[in-house]
């Protein structure tokens, strides 16, 4: 599938010329850039966005074949084991959104603010029974994929799966298969206190360290200094 059909869907659903979302028409494919902007990195990157649509969720995406791999995270992603988050996949989203911060316009698909609450690079590391590496795409079609993230608050081994059986609505009202996002390994494992998942109206951005409400209220204003204050674990600031 060409990048083109494969962002079919996403271009379908927004005006443009209303929202300040990212066409990826122009997208050019560079290397990967990390954490800290470092554009050397051979490996792939993931974005986290916490949106205040309709409902406040989370956006779990992931770098897969030059786009965007989606989904809903309606709790986001936890840092303790314990903890199976509900995933619903939503349409596959253009490289340049993992920029996106700001409001989307009132009866656009999707109107609200957008943060990037987290941001980095992962490891694919899906395996077949005999330990042999699996292409991290067919690994998501077979409907299991682990992976390392290496995030400014996210890191260490995660865990996609295909829950068979169940079905959500997305927000555009179709039945989407259930996903489980669950962090592997054990709960003390580099996390102090707080582990779990940061308040979503408290938290801040990764790019700005603004709040959500912030970036509603002054979407123009000058970025500040990221607070990674609590980062890896809660990340409450």
């Amino acid at each position: 599938m060409s990048d083109k059909d494969g962002l079919r869907t996403y271009r379908g659903k927004r005006h443009f010329d209303r929202t300040s979302e990212p066409s990826g028409e122009h997208d050019a494919r560079a290397a990967p850039s990390g954490p800290d902007g470092d554009s050397g990195s051979e490996e792939p990157v993931f974005v986290v966005q916490i949106h205040d649509a309709s409902t406040m969720h989370f956006d779990f995406r992931l770098e897969v074949d030059g786009v965007l791999k989606s989904w809903s995270v309606p709790k986001g992603p936890s840092t303790d084991p314990h903890d199976k988050r509900l995933a619903i996949p939503t349409e596959d989203h253009p490289m340049s959104y993992r920029d996106f911060e700001g409001t989307i316009p009132a009866g656009e698909y999707g109107g609200g603010t957008v943060i990037v609450w987290d941001q980095g690079t992962y490891r694919p590391m899906s395996h077949d029974k005999r330990h042999h590496p699996v292409d991290f795409g067919e690994s998501l079609e077979n409907g299991h994929a682990t992976f390392e993230l290496h995030g400014e608050k996210l890191r260490g081994q995660y865990a996609l799966t295909r829950f068979h059986g169940r079905a959500e609505q997305d927000g555009g009202g179709a039945k989407k298969p259930t996903w489980l996002l669950v962090r592997k390994g054990s709960t003390t494992a580099g996390h102090g206190p707080g582990t779990g998942t940061p308040d979503p109206r408290r938290a801040r951005s990764a790019r700005t360290g603004r709040t959500l409400r912030q970036v509603a209220d002054a979407p123009d204003a000058p970025a500040r200094e990221p607070d990674h204050e609590g980062a890896h674990h809660g990340d409450h600031a």
